[in-house]
């Protein structure tokens, strides 16, 4: 049985309006239909550099929810997102679900797609959680750090895009950047205990250090600060990059993401002992029920072996369907040489 088929159709004009400019952010309307059930939509191109692949990626609205239609064409496996968001949410760190699918447009294929819910005030609603303010990562000035002397106070905030969130949220979370950066010692331990969902931050630290995510440090994250407690959580983002490849699809080193991490906010986390406790007791679980071959690679099995009909009609897959096939053994060698990585750096916590 092959993957879910979404059909989308647009009108000539809707479809040279798409097309007249792959950089604009505006939606075009049309309809998309899945198991004969047709639904109205608006639609955009998504991505960065992406958007000049043959093979776009989409940002698909519905009246009940918001979807991204990601090509995942620099992945070869087109399972790396979806394996990580998987594995966060093991972790218990809330991440969008996700489905592979075959996506048409105007009765064209456009072959195997990743469906992700977006990270908007319905993903929280869905979890059961109040969101005061969604943000995302959108640059690598999202790395918590203060502007150097003679810059432009305007780079606080210049790696972020405010999903929902007015004045008084931008105002709070320059606050706790200029907070984070100027407090010290016991104020600084204490005020992190009042901002921040530690447990929440060492557990997606621990996901994005374990999937190898270079780029999820300084960009590719959604920080959210919780309606009541008043503090800030993380949810990853843009996972492609993972599992022993790079966002662009070449095989990296299983040892390019140090223990630690990278940005200012880890450095200031794990420099009290307390959370490098719990942050180590975190990867030691990880490393003796989680993250090991017998427990991931059914998963990832399962998944290659659901996509891979669709894989070898996908008329725009850009890989030799011969990569495809060994991604597995990808993936399997670098859990095994992660778990390694991370046993030889435990010692540095």
């Amino acid at each position: 049985m092959g993957l879910p088929v979404y059909r989308i159709e647009l009108k000539d004009s809707a479809m040279k309006k798409l097309e007249s400019n792959i950089w604009s952010d505006s939606f075009v309307s049309g309809t998309m239909s899945m198991d004969g059930r047709r639904t109205p939509i608006r639609i955009r191109y998504r991505g960065g550099h992406t958007r000049e692949y043959p093979k776009k990626s989409y940002e698909i609205r519905t009246a009940k929810a918001t979807y991204h239609f990601n090509a995942e064409h620099d992945d070869p496996s087109l399972m790396r997102n979806a394996l990580s968001f998987h594995y966060f949410n093991v972790l218990g760190v809330p991440s969008p679900s996700t489905k592979h699918c075959v996506l048409y447009m105007n009765g064209k294929k456009e072959g195997v797609y990743l469906r992700i819910e977006a990270v908007k005030s319905a993903f929280f609603r869905k979890r059961g959680l109040h969101a005061r303010s969604i943000i995302y990562a959108v640059n690598d000035n999202a790395d918590f750090a203060m502007p150097e002397k003679n810059a432009k106070s305007s780079r606080l905030l210049s790696g972020y895009a405010f999903i929902k969130g007015g004045e008084t949220d931008r105002n709070r979370l320059s606050d706790f950047i200029r907070s984070i950066n100027r407090k010290k010692g016991t104020d600084l331990s204490d005020y992190l205990r009042q901002r921040l969902d530690i447990d929440n931050y060492l557990r997606w630290l621990c996901g994005a250090v374990l999937t190898g995510n270079y780029d999820g440090f300084l960009q590719n994250y959604t920080i959210f600060e919780y309606g009541k407690r008043n503090k800030y959580g993380m949810i990853p983002w843009d996972y492609e990059g993972t599992w022993g490849r790079n966002c662009y699809g070449k095989a990296v080193n299983s040892d390019l993401v140090r223990i630690k991490g990278y940005n200012v906010l880890t450095g200031k986390v794990l420099a009290y002992k307390a959370n490098r406790q719990k942050y180590k007791r975190i990867l030691e679980r990880a490393l003796e029920s989680t993250f090991t071959v017998s427990r991931l690679m059914p998963v990832v099995r399962k998944m290659h072996s659901a996509i891979a009909q669709d894989i070898y009609d996908d008329p725009k897959y850009k890989w030799d369907v011969g990569i495809f096939d060994t991604e597995p053994d990808v993936i399997r060698e670098y859990i095994e040489d992660r778990r390694r990585d991370i046993k030889n750096e435990m010692e540095q916590l």
